[in-house]
């Protein structure tokens, strides 16, 4: 399988999700309403498909570091489907409730030192790419390479992570904020360019108003506003 036909895949199997489907949208953990919902974490009850995911993403990645970091909880089975495919070994994050931020986690590691915020083998040296699902502002992959830094050095080892590998980067501004931090990240499809590849299935005034979003989302996060582009539907 290539991207396209992932893409398409994954929207028949309902791991993406637009308007027809839920007609009032969707509220992001990062706050922001979309039109389409990307639910990744049911990749596992499609094995063949994360398969093929991992073959790929592994491919983009070759050669960028020793060691995959899976994050919790949807970019563990991506990464162990990379690590299987490509013999990479694989730590992960442990997903911590209440945690949202850099200064919760730090917060947390002072009061619960004892607890292991990473799972798996980390030696000095090692160089890793963190693997997700999806990214839409980068904040979460941040915590996540936070979370690692934090626990090599409880093991006093000296790492690095400057990569990171999702499958789908929605393009909502993710990869300026990585070049920020000096991180690069690598995306198996972009959303912008793989709407195009579903547009016959999808009703044409839907896919006029996802186009539109993500060419500026922010003019549909005033609720009125929203309503009044949505009725158009």
């Amino acid at each position: 399988m290539n991207e396209r036909e992932i893409f398409i895949e994954m929207y028949e199997k309902g791991l993406i999700r637009t308007l027809k489907n839920k007609p009032e949208g969707w509220k992001l953990v990062s706050g922001l309403w979309s039109p389409f919902y990307i639910q990744l974490r049911l990749l596992p009850s499609h094995p063949s498909l994360l398969n093929e995911i991992g073959k790929l993403l592994g491919e983009k990645i070759k050669g960028q570091g020793n060691k995959l970091l899976g994050i919790a909880m949807a970019g563990i089975p991506i990464a162990t489907s990379i690590s299987l495919h490509h013999n990479m070994p694989l730590c992960y994050t442990r997903k911590i409730g209440g945690v949202k931020n850099i200064e919760d986690l730090q917060k947390y590691a002072s009061q619960y030192g004892e607890h292991s915020l990473v799972e798996g083998e980390i030696e000095e040296g090692d160089e890793f790419i963190a693997i997700d699902d999806i990214v839409t502002r980068f904040d979460s992959k941040l915590v996540a390479i936070k979370q690692l830094e934090i626990e090599a050095e409880k093991r006093n080892c000296n790492i690095k992570c400057r990569h990171v590998a999702v499958v789908i980067d929605r393009q909502q501004g993710a990869e300026e904020v990585a070049e920020q931090y000096g991180i690069k990240l690598f995306s198996l499809i972009k959303f912008k360019e793989a709407v195009e590849w579903i547009k016959d299935l999808m009703d044409e005034k839907e896919y006029e108003i996802v186009v539109d979003y993500l060419e500026d989302p922010e003019k549909y996060q005033d609720e009125e506003k929203r309503k009044e582009m949505l009725e158009k539907i």
